[in-house]
């Protein structure tokens, strides 16, 4: 396996694997408030938290940015609740993306120390090759999500008399009340203070 693969393959386990349940999440949430043919909008949301997660992984990696870890690790269920209670009071915007990618750069500051460590000699090809997992894993969590985001739809809408809409407002809420929970836990959890 050539290097640059290895460290796709790195970036790509970094979003799939099940012990990265909190990148997995986020990505639920951000996900929750879009539809199947919405699927465009939800890319370039994830696209933007990728962005975000590459500026924090480069600056960590070049040793220009040190966060404390025990923060980080805090705030990463913090950034997934806070995404859940804008999922509950909007549905979403023009400013998504931003959000997105702002969030992005505390998820990339808890995988730095991690990767400082891998980057010793070189650092452009690991952290391109990474990032290029990243979103490739990404697209795949989204097309899962995909899927059972709708499979969801379906089930309210078997269940309830007030198709379109309501269905689509019945899952967020949903969605984002069991993942904010979740979330709300880890972060109690991890709390540094």
């Amino acid at each position: 396996m050539s290097e640059l693969a290895a460290y796709i393959t790195l970036g790509f386990r970094h979003i799939t694997d099940l012990e990265a349940m909190d990148h997995i999440l986020f990505l639920f949430a951000l996900a929750a408030i879009y539809r199947l043919r919405d699927w465009r909008d939800g890319l370039w949301v994830v696209s933007a938290f990728t962005i975000g997660h590459s500026v924090t992984l480069a600056l960590a990696v070049t040793g220009a940015l040190v966060l404390p870890t025990r923060l980080i690790e805090f705030l990463i269920p913090v950034t997934i609740v806070a995404t859940c209670v804008d999922n509950l009071v909007r549905t979403g915007g023009r400013y998504r993306p931003v959000f997105a990618g702002v969030f992005g750069l505390v998820h990339g500051a808890g995988f730095a120390n991690y990767l400082r460590s891998l980057f010793v000699d070189q650092i452009a090809l690991p952290l391109f090759g990474f990032n290029v997992g990243i979103e490739l894993g990404q697209i795949v969590v989204l097309a899962i999500a995909a899927a059972m985001l709708a499979g969801v739809d379906r089930a309210f809408a078997l269940t309830t008399a007030r198709p379109g809409q309501g269905v689509l407002r019945l899952r967020v809420v949903a969605v984002s009340a069991v993942v904010a929970l979740v979330a709300a836990r880890w972060a109690v959890e991890r709390s540094p203070f």
